[in-house]
């Protein structure tokens, strides 16, 4: 009588997570040690992560490098951080190198971060969301996660202002998660958190804030208010708004003025505005950048001339 081996490798295959399932649960379905090293090593299956089989050889999409750190880290595990929100579809997360993830874990668990898997163990693990059959965590969650760990100030505020720009989430949600401790990285985050609390949708728009706190002669700067008529008619939403005189400040960037229809939004509110006597004074991130020195006198020349002429019957209410 033959001493073969039956497989149900259909019910491999099921069980496998994009085609990536644990070197023990192949144990459990009969397979050899001896049969998975030989195809290991003929490069039909490959080592996805410490302890993962690829039962499609070597890993090549990013589902199936986060599902071997999904299963490394084993069970109840979630994704967060960065690989987490760019599944969420947040599109201003850096590149980071295929299979880097961040895991999420019960406190409880013993588990270890091996590069490029990180591993981290909490008393919050969060309930996750299914995305392309991931176990994913919340998206604030994961945006606070991915922005605690990035290195610079501008990849934060490019991450955080999508995030509530795009209505992923909101400044208070991404406030609490934040006080509730991601761990390392939040000092670094809670100054750009402010700026976003403060109506800064933008990159540029958080450096233009920055310029703008640093000129003793102006007043504070509203940020992406609602301006509307004496009569609640809506009147347009500029980037920056000095209250006392009516005065507009709009950064025009680059990739509005290359989209035909972004750059005849910005002329028609600029023309509303101007129609109502607001005074505007408009820059690009590049002068924001480059010509710091004359964008000053600029704001200051405005903020002169715009004093100088009645306060235009418009009001402004502070950004949601």
């Amino acid at each position: 009588m033959s001493s073969r081996r039956t497989i149900d490798w259909v019910a491999v295959r099921q069980a496998a997570l994009h085609d990536q399932i644990r070197h023990a649960d192949l144990l459990e379905f009969g397979v050899l040690s001896s049969t998975i090293a030989r195809r290991v090593e003929a490069g039909v299956w490959d080592r996805s992560a410490y302890g993962v089989i690829s039962l499609a050889g070597t890993p090549r999409t990013t589902e199936q490098h986060l599902a071997g750190a999904v299963l490394y880290a084993g069970r109840g595990a979630v994704l967060s951080g960065a690989a987490a929100a760019r599944l969420h579809g947040l599109e201003r997360v850096p590149k980071d190198p295929m299979g880097t993830a961040l895991v999420l874990v019960e406190h409880g668990r013993h588990r270890v971060s091996r590069p490029p898997i990180t591993v981290v163990r909490t008393h919050r693990l969060p309930p996750p969301t299914e995305i392309h059959g991931l176990p994913v965590a919340p998206v604030t969650r994961a945006v606070v996660e991915a922005a605690c760990r990035m290195t610079t100030v501008d990849d934060r505020r490019a991450l955080l202002a999508e995030a509530v720009q795009r209505r992923f989430t909101t400044a208070r949600a991404l406030r609490a998660e934040l006080e509730s401790g991601c761990g390392r990285g939040t000092a670094r985050v809670r100054p750009v958190l402010a700026e976003i609390e403060d109506g800064v949708r933008s990159v540029p728009e958080a450096r233009a804030r920055s310029l703008a706190a640093s000129i003793a002669e102006l007043p504070p700067m509203m940020w992406n208010p609602r301006l509307v008529l004496e009569d609640g008619t809506f009147l347009a939403e500029p980037d920056g708004w000095l209250d006392d005189v009516g005065l507009a400040w709009e950064i025009h960037s680059f990739r509005h003025h290359a989209d035909p229809d972004a750059f005849g939004d910005t002329m028609r509110r600029q023309a509303r505005m101007t129609g109502q006597d607001v005074h505007v004074v408009a820059h690009t991130p590049r002068q924001l950048h480059e010509e710091r020195a004359q964008v000053r006198r600029d704001l200051l020349a405005a903020y002169a001339a715009a004093s100088r002429r009645p306060r235009p019957a418009v009001r402004a209410q502070r950004a949601a």
